[in-house]
């Protein structure tokens, strides 16, 4: 039975653990095996680790990088970056990650997460799509190669096409949110999930767990990404690696559910 995970999301820029804003200005949190081993000991429900060199310089994937996360995690493990091809995803669910996550290879070839999900699984492949609202109206646009490129193609449009060419997964990432801490984008979650039925979860804007539990009340079964949140502590924004305690986090998420739970029998 699914049920709504909270995810702590990684960045890896030049061998470091990195927590971008709005896309920009990435700052050094870390080594990212270490992180990995702290996640372990919290009981993370799942690990996204996002190369965000790959793409842009058009390198492939850092295989001995993701053999050391994998062989580390103790946790699924999805990894995403310089995937561009089949073999290249067959090779990292061999090192032992549970999925591969594409974004801008999605967009320039929607025919590749149908060759990938019939050579490793629907399951096994989940789409980040980079997302900008715009500047009139209520419609998100798709963006790639780091938030650098405009595609002028509608991000639900494109998150119903991801699905039927094979995703087992959506991850939408908000570009404007993006470690703001200023709370998640409940109105793109809604409509999210109102335009796709596999699993979608949610990255950019947690800035407590309040917003997790606020998110969750809004949309239901959802994954709630988290970069700022799980790598930054207090008003300062020092460096520290944290994560709810099971028990907390259940109590969370149970506590969510009836609330949306509540108010789905008053509104009906």
């Amino acid at each position: 039975m699914l049920r709504p995970r909270i995810t702590p999301c990684l960045l890896v820029h030049e061998g470091g653990l990195v927590k971008t804003t709005k896309f920009k200005a990435p700052q050094y949190v870390g080594d990212p095996i270490n992180a990995v081993r702290i996640f372990n000991e919290k009981e993370a429900d799942e690990l996204i680790v996002l190369d965000i060199d790959a793409t842009a310089n058009s390198a492939e994937p850092d295989y001995k990088l993701i053999a050391n996360l994998a062989a580390e995690c103790r946790m699924p493990l999805c990894y995403g970056g310089g995937i561009t091809t089949v073999e290249q995803a067959k090779r990292i669910i061999s090192l032992g990650v549970e999925k591969v996550a594409l974004s801008s290879a999605a967009v320039a070839s929607p025919k590749l997460i149908t060759d990938i999900s019939d050579a490793v699984g629907r399951q096994s492949i989940a789409i980040v799509i980079d997302v900008k609202k715009r500047m009139l109206g209520s419609a998100y646009d798709v963006f790639t190669h780091n938030g650098s490129r405009k595609t002028g193609i509608s991000a639900l449009d494109f998150a119903e096409a991801m699905e039927r060419a094979g995703a087992g997964e959506i991850i939408f990432n908000s570009i404007d949110r993006d470690g703001t801490m200023a709370g998640y984008d409940l109105s793109l979650a809604r409509l999210l999930r109102s335009r796709v039925n596999v699993p979608i979860s949610l990255l950019g804007g947690a800035g407590s767990l309040d917003d997790i539990s606020e998110l969750i009340k809004n949309v239901g079964v959802i994954g709630a990404s988290a970069g700022s949140l799980f790598v930054f502590k207090g008003k300062y924004r020092a460096v520290l690696i944290n994560y709810p305690p099971p028990s907390e986090k259940e109590a969370l998420i149970q506590q969510a559910m009836r609330a949306r739970s509540s108010s789905t029998s008053v509104s009906h």
